[in-house]
C-alpha cells in the first residue's frame, strides 16, 4: 500500500524540473550560453534555474576555471544521476504518448564503423526489419552518458559500464602491428626491426601500442620517427599507403589483410576485452535493442 503522505512530503523536496535541466545542460557544455542555445531560451533564465537549484540545496554548485563552468564534486554526481533519470523520463514519456519511434543512433568507432559494420549494413538492415540504424562514426568514441543524443555506442578494448549503462560483449578481438607487404619484406622476424620504420600512431587510441608490447611480451621498440592522426581511420589508411607500422584492431583490417593490402608480420595477440553494445538499461530490454544485440551477437560469434 503506498502512503500517499510520505510520498508527497519526499516529492517537495525535489527541486524543479527545468531547474534539474538547466543544470544538467550547464554541466555538459561548462557554459549558461551554451546551455540557453540548448533549451532554447535567454541566458537568464539559465541563471535563474541555476539560482534556484543552489538556493534549494544552499550551497554552491559550480566553480570557474577561466570561462568554464565546473561542477563541484557533489554536484557532479548530482548531474550524472540528473542525466540519467531525465533519459529515462524522456523515453517514458514518449512510450506513454505511443510516440517512441523505432530508430537508434549508434555511435561506432570510425575505422570500426567503415571496416566491419558497413560490409555487413545490409544483412543488419534486414535482420531489423522496420528498425532504422543511425550509425554515426566517431573518431573518438567516449562512454554513452557524454552523448544525450545518442540512443547507444559500440566500445572496444577494456570499459566497465557506469551507473545505468548496460554492456552486452558481443565480439572478441585481436591486434597487432600492420604494414604494406613490401614495408614487412624488410623487417626480421624479431620486432626490434621495426625501429627502421615509421611508428604511426592514432589519437583516438593513444596507448594501443603500449597495450601491444606489454600484452605481447615484446620490448618496446625506439622509433626513429612518429607520426599522429586524428583517428584510427587515417592512422591505418597511411599503413596501406606504405608510409609506416600502425597497431589495429584484426575486426577493422579484415578485409585489407583478404586482399593483401596489409599484412601483421608479427601475427596478431587477443585483447582482454573486444567489443561491447552499450545501452541504458532501461533501453536494454526494448524491442529495437533486443534486436540489434542478437544480430551483432551472431555476427560477432562468426566473424
Amino acid at each position: 500500500m503506498i502512503h500517499y503522505d510520505f510520498v508527497n512530503v519526499v516529492l517537495m523536496r525535489l527541486p524543479p524540473l527545468n531547474a534539474i535541466r538547466a543544470f544538467e545542460a550547464v554541466c555538459r557544455h561548462g557554459s549558461i550560453l551554451k546551455a540557453a542555445e540548448e533549451l532554447n531560451v535567454v541566458r537568464g533564465a539559465v541563471r535563474q534555474q541555476i539560482d534556484t537549484l543552489e538556493n534549494h540545496f544552499g550551497r554552491k554548485l559550480f566553480t570557474r576555471d577561466g570561462r568554464r563552468l565546473v561542477p563541484t564534486p557533489q554536484a557532479r554526481a548530482f548531474a550524472e544521476a540528473s542525466s540519467a533519470a531525465l533519459d529515462i523520463l524522456q523515453r517514458a514519456a514518449s512510450e506513454l504518448e505511443g510516440a517512441a519511434p523505432a530508430r537508434i543512433r549508434l555511435g561506432v568507432p570510425s575505422a570500426f564503423a567503415v571496416w566491419w559494420l558497413m560490409p555487413r549494413v545490409a544483412g543488419m538492415q534486414a535482420s531489423l526489419g522496420d528498425i532504422a540504424v543511425d550509425i554515426v562514426p566517431m573518431a573518438v568514441v567516449e562512454p554513452l552518458q557524454m552523448h544525450p543524443e545518442l540512443d547507444a555506442v559500440i566500445m572496444g578494448g577494456e570499459y566497465r559500464p557506469a551507473t545505468g549503462i548496460t554492456a552486452l560483449r558481443f565480439m572478441e578481438d585481436e591486434f597487432g602491428p600492420v604494414a604494406t607487404p613490401a614495408l614487412a619484406a624488410t623487417l626480421s622476424s624479431d620486432p626490434a626491426s621495426m625501429a627502421t620504420l615509421t611508428m604511426l600512431i592514432s589519437r583516438s587510441v593513444p596507448k594501443l601500442w603500449d597495450e601491444w608490447f606489454a600484452e605481447s611480451g615484446t620490448a618496446p621498440v625506439v622509433f626513429p620517427r612518429a607520426q599522429e592522426f586524428e583517428d584510427l581511420l587515417l592512422a591505418l589508411a597511411a599503413a596501406r599507403s606504405g608510409l609506416g607500422v600502425a597497431l589495429a584492431p584484426r575486426a577493422s583490417i579484415e578485409d585489407d589483410l583478404q586482399r593483401g593490402h596489409l599484412v601483421a608480420p608479427y601475427g596478431f595477440i587477443s585483447r582482454p576485452s573486444g567489443y561491447s553494445l552499450c545501452c541504458r538499461t532501461p533501453d536494454a530490454k526494448r524491442p529495437a535493442f533486443a534486436s540489434l544485440s542478437a544480430w551483432l551477437l551472431r555476427c560477432g560469434t562468426s566473424a
